[in-house]
């Protein structure tokens, strides 16, 4: 009986005392059968589970192979994560934006207007629950990651607003990063500090000189025709 003690995990070894005393009492055989039915139940049901986790992955890498690829490059994401967002959110060029997509998940807070005063609480909790939840696993799993801008940004933050408002905070940054990606067919790259690919901008500067006189009739001319109504608009 100490060498099975000594398998279980830490957590349950803690409790040897307990242990001891549910040890010293007798089992009768029915209840080890019983007990025996369910071992045998659990393990089938598993197994069952394991061949329709393997059947899922097989089907999403012959017919979604670039996604899951995409999906995957990003810390955080395995097969299960990967398959669950497919499945719940279906094609993410659906939403304008990466932004809209984390508000359709209900991971952006409530605002309350008050007057001239606005305040935000907890996140909607609208969408997906199933798709919401592995989001928030997929961002514990990111802020792990070490020397990742996940890590950085959970560390950065965390001090500041705390464990559990970070978390959704992440969950929020990697679902604009993941939308950005899939629709520009990117990978993750976390050299840029942010994950996602930036094009360089060039700044050229055009030299402009202009009096005060002609400064003085661009804006008597814009404010006249800003007082003049707008065609378009009717019925306003």
């Amino acid at each position: 009986m100490d060498e099975i003690i000594k398998k279980l995990p830490l957590n349950v070894r803690k409790k040897i005392v307990q242990l001891n005393e549910i040890l010293q009492t007798t089992i009768s055989p029915e209840a080890i059968l019983r007990l025996k039915y369910c071992l045998t139940l659990l393990k089938c049901l598993d197994d069952e589970i394991g061949n329709l986790t393997e059947g899922i992955f097989q089907y999403a890498n012959e017919w979604f192979k670039q996604e899951m690829q995409i999906l995957k490059s990003v810390p955080g994401i395995g097969n299960i994560a990967a398959v669950t967002l497919l499945a719940e959110i279906g094609t993410f060029s659906d939403f304008p934006s990466g932004d809209k997509l984390a508000s359709w998940l209900g991971l952006v807070p409530n605002v309350y207007q008050s007057a001239d005063k606005m305040r935000t609480g907890s996140i909607t909790k609208r969408g997906s629950d199933h798709a919401r939840w592995i989001l928030v696993q997929i961002a514990h799993a990111a802020s792990r990651k070490r020397n990742t801008v996940f890590q950085k940004f959970y560390d950065r933050k965390k001090p500041m607003i705390g464990a559990g408002k970070t978390i959704v905070a992440l969950a929020i940054k990697m679902v604009i990063i993941v939308w950005h990606l899939l629709t520009h067919s990117e990978f993750f790259n976390d050299e840029n500090g942010d994950g996602v690919p930036h094009s360089k901008t060039v700044k050229i500067r055009i030299p402009v000189i202009v009096t005060l006189d002609e400064i003085l009739k661009i804006l008597n001319r814009a404010a006249v025709v800003l007082k003049d109504p707008d065609p378009d608009i009717k019925g306003c």
